[in-house]
């Protein structure tokens, strides 16, 4: 029954390669690459020992694993890791905090407060990742300052246009991550030194 089902399985498909090693009596070791057939003849001549619960399984490439290219992919999409509590320390802390707080956070302007996160990066973390709307928005609420998630996503699509750029052409469903222009980067540094002049 296993001939048959062997010999059956030779005329569906060309035979698989396989490797094998084998030791020989005075200590050489030796690698071997063909057929089953084949290595069995070679095993059978030097006098090597298969086992017929143990067959020869021929070697298959490894083929990617699907979660970790698809995580790959993200992280590709999305860029380093991003810690948002980093970003609230930094504007809590960083030499410009004061004048941040005055200018900015005790300040009305919801473009300002939206672009805030967006100088943080732009300023002390040199720009490495983007922000989304939503984490945008989250980062706001940590300040005390919030604004919701749809209005973050308005402003950066309207008035903050100007300052800011995409990673992406925004679609209905696919998050855009958005870091400060050079345009931006001088408006606000615009508000930092009025503050300081004043």
């Amino acid at each position: 029954m296993e001939g048959r089902d062997t010999a059956k399985l030779g005329t569906l498909r060309t035979p698989p390669m396989a490797k094998a090693s084998i030791q020989l009596a005075e200590g050489t070791s030796v690698q071997i690459d063909g057929s089953p057939e084949e290595i069995a003849r070679v095993l059978a001549f030097y006098g090597g020992k298969t086992s017929p619960a143990t067959p020869i399984v021929p070697q298959k490439m490894k083929q990617p694993n699907v979660k970790v290219a698809a995580t790959e992919r993200a992280t590709a999409e999305t860029g380093p890791s991003l810690n948002l509590s980093q970003i609230v320390n930094l504007i809590k802390t960083c030499d410009e905090a004061e004048t941040i707080e005055t200018r900015i956070l005790d300040k009305s302007s919801q473009l300002n407060r939206i672009l805030l996160p967006l100088y943080i990066i732009c300023r002390y973390l040199d720009n490495a990742v983007g922000l989304t709307s939503g984490e945008i928005s989250q980062i706001t609420k940590e300040l005390g300052i919030p604004v919701s998630q749809p209005n973050a996503s308005r402003t950066l699509s309207g008035t903050a246009s100007r300052y800011i750029v995409g990673d992406k052409v925004r679609k209905k469903g696919q998050p855009v991550r958005y870091k400060l222009s050079r345009r931006g980067l001088q408006y606000l540094s615009e508000i930092m030194a009025t503050t300081r002049k004043s």
